[in-house]
């Protein structure tokens, strides 16, 4: 199915507690070694930060509003801000989420979606991202920038004591409705931050799921579980990691950045070049971003919390639009 840009749509409680269980803390690398999933559907909800998160809620929410589960899939891929939502989605219904992030903070009446376009971004962010950016373009290839991404991270890390690692797994904590693994099959990116190794965690790796998401979400700090840290998973693979879709019929990717990629087109880690990958392999795959009059929420704006409610109102609009159209695709007919 092909359609339009303007669609945004492309074919291409149980609380959780602030300390890890220490006899599951020694994890299993990387899941992709001994787990092989093949199916007939695969969600791919991908990074991008705080606004990015809710986006997606928002999206999955009006997907099913009007008719269409995505959360039912036979495998979902979390990736940073989408690890979140995938364990957000595995413990709580789209509808209850999505109406969370609304009445956590209401927008004033009167006070414009598109108030905050052009706001300077938070400096912490833009420290982030130049420190990240400078780190890229001095990477040989990808394994390279892996490497020199952990290191920066570590280094970081020399600066700061423990309460750090307890305060960010409380933080994680809180926001998901359960601790457990679902039954479906989950996998969540990391990447080993001493060795560079991309990593995936899944319910049989060890690790409890509060870590798991902890670690995948680990910007700008590397996260411990056991002897091991861990950094953002959008450096194992772009910030959507769709590859590990492979073998799966039906393939739906929803990226908040849009597919846009820091590293260079020759490592071959952008979304396009894993949608390609992915067809090629006989996947049928459908993308869905944001529309361009949402995309001042992404990128350095990713960290604004005041941005959350409309993030999210603008993905359940786009969700409760494309699911008609998605609805053949994910085999439930027209």
């Amino acid at each position: 199915m092909n359609t339009t840009a303007s669609s945004s749509l492309h074919s291409t409680s149980t609380p959780v507690s602030d300390q890890p269980r220490s006899a599951r803390n020694q994890p299993q690398i990387d899941a992709t070694t001994r787990i092989h999933p093949t199916g007939e559907r695969a969600l791919v909800l991908g990074g991008g930060g705080s606004t990015g998160n809710a986006w997606l809620i928002g999206v999955i929410a009006g997907l099913v509003e009007a008719g269409l589960d995505v959360t039912t899939a036979d495998l979902t891929i979390g990736t940073s801000a989408g690890s979140t939502a995938a364990a957000q989605l595995a413990g709580a219904t789209p509808a209850d989420l999505f109406t969370a992030i609304l009445a956590a903070a209401p927008m004033r009446q009167g006070d414009p979606v598109g108030s905050s376009r052009g706001r300077a971004p938070n400096g912490q962010v833009a420290t982030h991202m130049e420190r990240t950016g400078n780190i890229i373009a001095a990477s040989e290839d990808a394994a390279d920038m892996r490497r020199k991404m952990g290191a920066s991270a570590l280094e970081l890390d020399a600066s700061f004591d423990d309460s750090r690692q307890k305060q960010w797994r409380a933080t994680v904590g809180s926001r998901l409705p359960s601790e457990d693994w679902p039954q479906r099959t989950m996998l969540i990116t990391a990447v080993d931050a001493q060795t560079g190794s991309p990593v995936v965690f899944h319910r049989d790796s060890g690790v409890d799921l509060v870590d798991a998401v902890a670690a995948s979400c680990a910007s700008g700090f590397a996260y411990g579980i056991g002897d091991h840290r861990y950094i953002d998973g959008g450096y194992r693979s772009n910030a959507e990691n769709a590859d590990l879709a492979a073998g799966f019929a039906r393939v739906l990717v929803l990226s908040p950045f849009g597919g846009r990629t820091r590293t260079p087109v020759e490592w071959g880690l952008d979304l396009a070049t894993q949608l390609d990958e992915l067809r090629a392999g006989g996947s049928r795959v459908e993308t869905i971003f944001p529309d361009s009059e949402a995309e001042y929420m992404f990128g350095t704006n990713a960290m604004d919390l005041s941005l959350r409610p409309p993030a999210a109102q603008a993905g359940f609009d786009q969700g409760r639009s494309l699911a008609a159209q998605l609805k053949e695709f994910w085999g439930l007919g027209g």
